[in-house]
């Protein structure tokens, strides 16, 4: 008997997960999504399953539930199927591919006999097409069951477990969205700077993708002390007061996201943390002193 599962949430992640499992097998049965015409969007990504526009018992044929939803929806989400299928639940299992919330959001369903846990994969997903998942990290934690099935998925997928307890989720996430969406904003903030002395956009890019990728390879194989560069690794202050003076003409996110990674640089990964840290207190009360005094003048 081929393995089934039914998909709630016909998103990003829930028509990726869903393409990739039926491409290894599986049986893609009910796929939900808040309207009919989002729905059979879905399955015609997906190559498989039968589209409904609101939730349905139809879910409750499939052995595994994937709730692929935005965090805000996932309790009532969990609550409504819960009230629909009631102890048609047991024996099932449910995941959700929530990075920042753990199984506990499942409860309603766990209550009717299910086994809940979640599933994320660490990786972006930009909805055109699946990215490649060979390699790449899911987190996991939940029910033993639910463990169970989550790393049956993950290692046909060639994908990496790693178990994460769901207390730590919230903490697990901060860092994916460190290291991917504010990394993202801080490149767009470096083009726009490169914009602002008279370059193209194409020669920004040319100019900060492979100093970008180049201290990424650095980190990969020397580790970060060796990787770090720049004036602040160098000890060299005053370059690093000359650049929070440049960005007095941008937006205060600027100079205040300046400000915040000098900082954190030094916390992380200065030899001397403290002399650093010394150091930039004294750049930027001098930074907000002139900034003041400037604006009086004004």
């Amino acid at each position: 008997m081929r393995r089934s599962v039914a998909i709630l949430g016909g998103g990003r992640v829930g028509r990726a997960l869903g393409k990739r499992l039926r491409e290894l097998g599986w049986r893609i049965g009910a796929v939900v999504t808040r309207s009919a015409g989002s729905a059979r969007r879905a399955v015609r990504f997906i190559g498989a399953g039968q589209a409904h526009g609101g939730l349905t018992r139809q879910l409750l044929g499939a052995q595994l539930i994937l709730i692929a939803v935005p965090d805000r929806a996932l309790a009532e989400v969990a609550g409504e199927l819960a009230r629909i299928g009631g102890e048609e639940l047991r024996g099932k299992v449910v995941l959700h591919t929530s990075g920042a919330l753990d199984a506990r959001v499942l409860s309603a369903v766990r209550a009717c006999g299910a086994a809940v846990g979640s599933m994320h994969p660490l990786q972006t997903f930009s909805g055109v097409g699946v990215p490649p998942l060979e390699g790449k990290v899911f987190a996991i934690e939940g029910d033993v069951a639910a463990l169970r099935v989550a790393r049956q998925i993950i290692r046909a997928l060639e994908g990496v477990p790693v178990r994460v307890p769901g207390e730590k989720k919230p903490l697990y996430h901060a860092a994916c969205a460190l290291a991917a969406g504010h990394m993202l904003a801080v490149m767009e903030a470096a083009t726009r700077m490169l914009l602002a002395t008279g370059m193209k956009r194409r020669e920004a890019l040319r100019a900060l993708l492979p100093l970008t990728r180049q201290m990424l390879d650095n980190f990969e194989r020397l580790g970060p002390l060796t990787a770090w560069t720049g004036p602040l690794s160098r000890g060299d202050y005053g370059v690093v007061a000359a650049h929070a003076a440049a960005l007095r003409e941008f937006p205060p996110e600027y100079g205040a996201a300046h400000e915040a990674l000098a900082r954190l640089g030094a916390a992380v990964l200065a030899r001397k943390p403290e002399e650093a840290r010394a150091a930039l207190d004294r750049i930027f009360e001098e930074a907000k002193l002139r900034k003041k005094n400037n604006g009086r003048k004004g």
